[in-house]
């Protein structure tokens, strides 16, 4: 995505609505693959996969750094996401 000067505040919002449609759009992505997931997980610790959830956090905050980013932002933005979707494939694989 490209990044350009804005000369207005208009222009600012009008870019900051555009990022927030293609973040919805990616956690929706993101979401449907997370449900394709749930049928090869049988437990609750395959589910709560404490240690990919590290290998996640740590790559995210990574790449936050490496833009320029806030890595705790980042961070407690995918803490937020994991655990929702945790949750969520947790209620399909539990009678």
């Amino acid at each position: 995505m490209s990044r350009e000067k804005c000369e207005s505040l208009e222009q600012v919002r009008t870019h900051i609505d555009l990022i927030d449609q293609h973040l919805i759009e990616l956690i929706a992505t993101r979401q449907f693959y997370v449900d394709q997931a749930v049928p090869f997980k049988r437990t609750e610790q395959a589910v709560q996969a404490p240690e990919r959830v590290e290998a996640v956090l740590a790559k995210v905050r990574e790449q936050a750094q490496a833009q320029g980013v806030d890595p705790a932002l980042i961070e407690a933005l995918y803490k937020s996401m994991i655990d929702h979707f945790i949750q969520r494939e947790l209620k399909e694989i539990r009678p």
